[in-house]
């Protein structure tokens, strides 16, 4: 996996990625001194409103961020944004009104919305290997796994001798890294689409989203995967300390073991991927996870919570890894951005649903009631996968085009009854009927 980060241009890009993901986890604990400081008891509504904010800024400008990205050279826009992030923490420190912090939260997760897709879109472009793509998203997996462990050791480390709004000066230096680290790294030209209107630009990931039946499969595994994923993330505190009892420390543990699964999965993953197709092991991580979350009404220890929370770590990270290699075999180089945005926008939708089902039910009528609507959901989703994921799920396909003259370029080139690796684009707009 590691001899993937000879190349030097996806050396440079993980550096940033990991300086990145270290300076917005210290944020993530600021952040929460923060919203106490301004509010006191109610710091959880307060906090509560910011991650909606950033769900929503999430769902509503990636697909518009993608279309701006698509006529900006690529360095400079995730240079920029990088800065831009940097520039609102920097502001963070200042704040002294609950609205103020909304407002900021809302331009750092605006940024957040352009990068992360954009930043995606660059990988399979600087690694065209199919393998080396594979181990590249198990490394940027597992960046995301240690940074969850890691930042808040940090973090608690840094607060034994600063106060908290130095923190926040940790996530400026390390956006700025990352602005450098991209700056300096030699990313490929970005392949150019036809020209085309900006709306056109902006619904374009969501088409092509919804015309391809193994994106569509994706996105109703997100909602399975957010199902889970929403128990582990918004309850795990509440189990911790309601139902067993525990101090702040367990459930650190318990995180501790969501991650340590997930990183596991992440080793495993290039190999695993070697044997079996994609949708097999997505589907069997999500199958884990719904699983997982139905069993936690059982939960009667730290140590079986831990267990437990493994096992969802491993299967979100066999669901959640792959994506990259659906997208990049569903569309066309120029079309990725799109597609990486519109995979961002709906993952997060199903989110924007979950977290507030999980907290509401949870508080309302018990955990155990949660957790089992949840895999309920999921469950759900399963179904709704296998159904529209099709199990024989070729990228050559057989078709024609009735709507093209004779004498097209493309039936020149290919004849009348062709096959070749199908994406949607200007030329099939339509998924060809299986025979």
């Amino acid at each position: 996996m590691l001899h993937t980060l000879r190349n030097p241009t996806f050396r440079h890009l993980f550096a940033a990625q990991i300086v990145a993901l270290l300076g917005t986890g210290l944020a993530t604990v600021a952040l929460g001194l923060l919203a106490w400081q301004l509010a006191g008891d109610t710091a959880g509504a307060v906090l509560g409103t910011a991650l909606a904010i950033k769900m929503v800024a999430y769902v509503t400008l990636a697909p518009v961020a993608a279309a701006v990205a698509e006529r900006l050279p690529r360095r400079a826009f995730l240079v920029t944004l990088d800065l831009l992030r940097a520039g609102v923490i920097a502001c963070l420190p200042f704040v002294d009104q609950i609205w103020q912090v909304y407002v900021l939260i809302f331009f750092l997760q605006a940024a957040s919305a352009g990068f992360t897709p954009a930043f995606q879109a660059v990988i399979p472009d600087v690694l065209k290997d199919e393998d080396d793509y594979t181990n590249a998203l198990s490394l940027l997996r597992l960046s995301e796994d240690l940074e969850q462990l890691a930042s808040p050791m940090i973090a608690a480390l840094l607060l034994t001798v600063v106060s908290f709004p130095v923190l926040f000066a940790g996530t400026v230096v390390g956006f700025v890294a990352s602005a450098m680290l991209v700056l300096t790294a030699r990313l490929p030209d970005r392949a150019r689409a036809e020209g085309s209107a900006f709306w056109a630009d902006v619904t374009k990931g969501i088409r092509i989203y919804t015309r391809t039946p193994r994106l569509r499969g994706l996105m109703v595994m997100e909602a399975a995967v957010a199902a889970a994923g929403a128990m582990v993330y918004v309850n795990t505190v509440v189990l911790v300390q309601a139902r067993l009892g525990l101090a702040e420390e367990a459930v650190a543990l318990a995180f501790a073991g969501f991650g340590a699964g997930s990183m596991l999965a992440a080793f495993l993953l290039p190999r695993l991927l070697d044997r079996m197709a994609d949708r097999p092991v997505m589907i069997g991580g999500a199958a884990l996870m719904v699983a997982g979350v139905a069993l936690v009404p059982l939960i009667g220890s730290l140590a079986a919570l831990i267990m437990l929370w493994a096992v969802i770590g491993f299967g979100f990270s066999l669901t959640q890894t792959p994506i990259g290699r659906i997208i990049n075999r569903s569309a066309r180089e120029a079309d990725r951005g799109a597609v990486f945005a519109a995979q961002f926008a709906l993952s997060h939708a199903c989110w924007l649903v979950t977290y507030p089902l999980a907290g509401w039910v949870g508080a309302g009528a018990g955990l155990s009631v949660a957790a089992l609507g949840l895999a309920g959901v999921g469950a759900l989703g399963l179904i709704a996968v296998l159904r529209i994921w099709p199990d024989q799920d070729d990228t050559i396909l057989t078709h024609d085009h009735p709507d093209l003259p004779p004498d097209h370029p493309h039936l020149r080139q290919h004849g009348p009854h062709h096959a070749h690796a199908f994406v949607i684009d200007d030329l099939h707009r339509r998924w060809p009927k299986a025979a």
